[in-house]
């Protein structure tokens, strides 16, 4: 692994070490482009695969047998001859696909001749009152100390939300000898119905009998409350209860930890500031990226794959990581494209990933009252910025997320709007009716991510940078 770019070009530069990563790394590299990778994580493997080769989890029935495919894939990473560089933060790039990345406290700039992005997924925001208190966590943080450190809940731990990762996250806890006092399943009883003309395809995929198998698994350890249409926790200063509403009944249950998910959504930013071109997804309720059937974007040279092109799981991550490397190699060295699995074959293989994604998304649709919230339910966590507020925003002239910058200064705190901007773009919406799509996003620009002046400065300089300064 390398601490810093050896060169200052490459073929190709892939951004993140996910599944689509590192495929796209691995097939690049073996095709005998000069490949680079850049992960902020301290290891391989993104949030599906996290901490693939250093997780103290050694019982692999514990994880599951789709966790461990990940070793797979780092192992014919490690196998080319692509360069791989961790903590590594990047925070620009643009059309001329100049990227700057962040590594070791300085920052550094390398040019591409295609830029392949893996960004992958966020966890889509669930604004309840309450979500900000210590002791709400999302799953995927939850998820996150369980596979690097093997660490479980011990204390009264609820779970809410819904989507194929509550129950993956549920049954590792248990497996782990974690604690979960109840599961608080958000789903919609309309979903089912909505969902039943797309289950055919659903029943034929490589989920449905490993989804059935584990939720059983779960349900027949833990208490189960479907049709949950409210939730709020609560506390001083901590979380102490959980209080929710199903079936027209109300209870409050004491809790010293709440895990909240309902989803996960393509990570943008990147792909935004790089002026990429994206649309509201009406079925996954989200922006995603616009591109052609080998994954390349409206911006020339830039590709994106994975959940990063829209949400489609671990196993249509990697192919489309194949993909769009096969798509680099044969812009850039057609000769070496006949080494690597046809295009038409790769497609196939993306077919049937991706068989059963509409029903998911159909049936996880997340409830209106998750996404859209309202009064002193907190909207922007950074600012601390209510739905009152941004309401309140709309109703002197706020028009969309970037005049509201302007009256409230959300999205321009440290997560750039990963948390909220979502939220406001949906809850703009509803208050002008308007559709997302008219409403619009945050425009983002560079640095995606926050950095130091001392980074910055930290910045390799020539004799000539120095004079240019001097002599201005």
């Amino acid at each position: 692994m390398s601490v810093a770019p050896k060169r200052e070009d490459y073929d190709v530069v892939v951004i993140g070490a996910g599944p689509a990563g590192l495929a796209a790394a691995a097939t690049s590299a073996s095709a005998g482009l000069t490949t680079l990778m850049l992960d902020e994580n301290i290891g391989p493997g993104g949030q599906v695969f996290r901490a693939i080769s250093s997780t103290p989890v050694t019982d692999r029935d514990q994880l599951g047998a789709d966790y461990w495919v990940g070793a797979d894939l780092v192992q014919a990473l490690r196998a080319g001859n692509a360069e791989v560089i961790h903590r590594a933060t990047v925070w620009s790039l643009d059309r001329n696909l100049d990227i700057a990345v962040s590594i070791g406290g300085a920052s550094a700039f390398v040019k591409a001749k295609r830029v392949i992005l893996a960004t992958g997924a966020l966890e889509r925001p669930f604004p309840i009152p309450g979500w900000t208190l210590p002791g709400v966590m999302t799953a995927g943080a939850a998820q996150t100390m369980l596979k690097s450190s093997a660490l479980v809940p011990d204390g009264r731990t609820v779970i809410a939300g819904q989507g194929p990762l509550l129950w993956l996250l549920a049954a590792q806890i248990l497996r782990l000898g974690g604690r979960i006092d109840r599961i608080l399943d958000t789903t919609e009883r309309g979903n089912y119905f909505a969902a039943l003309p797309h289950a055919f395809a659903f029943l034929t995929s490589p989920y449905f009998a490993k989804g059935l198998a584990m939720m059983r698994e779960v349900k027949a350890k833990v208490q189960v409350v479907s049709g949950v249409t409210e939730l709020a926790a609560a506390g001083d200063g901590q979380l102490a209860s959980v209080t929710y509403v199903a079936g027209g009944k109300r209870e409050t249950i004491p809790a010293d930890l709440l895990l909240l998910h309902q989803g996960v959504v393509p990570n943008v930013n990147l792909a935004m500031s790089a002026g990429v071109e994206h649309r509201w997804d009406d079925l996954q309720l989200c922006w995603s990226p616009v591109l052609d059937a080998s994954g390349n974007s409206s911006v020339s040279g830039i590709a994106i794959a994975g959940d990063g092109a829209g949400i489609g799981g671990a196993n249509a991550a990697v192919v489309r990581g194949r993909i769009a490397a096969r798509a680099a190699v044969e812009a850039l060295a057609p000769a070496s494209a006949v080494r690597l699995p046809a295009m038409a074959t790769l497609r196939s293989d993306l077919a049937k990933a991706e068989r059963g994604r509409v029903f998911l998304d159909t049936l996880f649709r997340p409830a209106p009252q998750f996404r859209i919230p309202s009064g002193d339910t907190i909207v922007c966590r950074c600012e601390e910025v209510t739905a009152k507020d941004v309401l309140d925003s709309v109703a002197i002239g706020a028009t969309g997320p970037n005049q509201l910058k302007a009256y409230r200064r959300t999205g321009m705190g440290p997560c750039q709007g990963r948390l909220c901007g979502l939220t406001v773009t949906e809850l703009m919406a509803q208050a002008r009716g308007k559709t997302p799509q008219e409403i619009g996003y945050y425009r983002l620009r560079a640095p995606v991510k926050p950095i130091t002046l001392a980074e910055l400065a930290a910045v390799p300089k020539s004799e000539a940078d120095v004079k240019a300064v001097v002599r201005g």
